[in-house]
């Protein structure tokens, strides 16, 4: 508790229940990709009759193959949640590490890294990420890379200059005064003050991932083996579903892309509505 406190200050005094939507909408979704098993009636490469009607067996009907686009749904969850979550850490991470070192350490080190910084923010990101994904084919890691080294520049820009701020603070120069460690007073000190921008820096590179991931998949610029809800959309287009008239097989991934992202992005108004009670009070 005295760690939530540290990072989220307001965290005693905000209101919950406007999130409960949000929260409970991403908690499904994250139980139902962590076991699909459990919530899907087939496994995803089991056949029936193709282009099969709606029905108890089949809630969802089947596709031109005769699979349960139920359990795809299900299954799909996996790599869409794992793409979309995994690309955002990574790009957090790699943006928080070289801001705060670039803001700490200045001098030498913070022009190289924010020239490498500058170099990555001026790279065309959605044509080279076409590029790289035409050409490799990528599965879900390979796409979690790409996305990932693709999208941190941004976030390193914002924590090194919020740094910049915080280092001549007092409680900074009292820290260094009492002889701890950079890496202590990186860490203990200027991170906590830095996180609340850390927070919905995430939920952006999250909702972006997915966005970019189910566009990849939608043009079929992925590995066309790997599931998730991008990939039924692209093949609906192209096995007739949309000339069928099969709502059923592109709007119900394209509903769990939109709520999973519009969820994603309410659960950082929790973190932001704790800033503005803080400073309000």
């Amino acid at each position: 508790m005295n760690t939530a406190i540290r990072y989220f200050p307001a965290f005693p005094r905000i209101s919950w229940k406007p999130y409960l939507l949000p929260l409970a909408l991403i908690s499904v979704f994250i139980l139902i990709s962590a076991a699909p098993e459990a919530f899907a009636p087939y496994r995803p490469n089991k056949l029936f009759d193709p282009y099969m009607e709606l029905s108890a067996e089949h809630i969802l009907g089947t596709d031109d193959m005769g699979r349960d686009l139920f359990s795809l749904l299900v299954y799909a969850a996996r790599n869409s949640m794992l793409i979309g979550f995994a690309s955002g850490a990574l790009a957090v991470s790699i943006g928080v590490a070289i801001g705060l070192v670039s803001g700490w350490y200045r001098g030498l080190l913070d022009d190289v890294l924010m020239g490498a910084t500058d170099i990555v923010l001026i790279i065309p990101k959605i044509p080279l990420a076409i590029i790289l994904a035409a050409y490799l084919k990528p599965g879900p890691w390979i796409l979690i890379l790409v996305l990932g080294l693709l999208s941190w520049e941004g976030v390193a820009r914002v924590i090194r200059s919020r740094v910049l701020q915080v280092r001549s603070a007092e409680f900074i120069l009292s820290a260094q005064c009492l002889g701890f460690s950079r890496w202590y007073i990186m860490t203990r000190e200027v991170l906590p003050v830095i996180f609340p921008l850390i927070v919905p820096k995430f939920v952006l590179m999250t909702a972006g991932a997915m966005l970019s991931e189910s566009s990849l998949s939608f043009l079929g610029l992925t590995d066309t083996t790997m599931l998730s809800w991008g990939t039924m959309i692209s093949e609906s287009f192209t096995y007739s579903g949309f000339i069928r008239g099969m709502w059923n097989w592109w709007l119900p991934p394209a509903l769990c892309i939109i709520l999973s992202i519009l969820a994603v992005t309410s659960i950082a108004f929790i973190h932001e509505r704790g800033r503005r009670v803080m400073i309000q009070s």
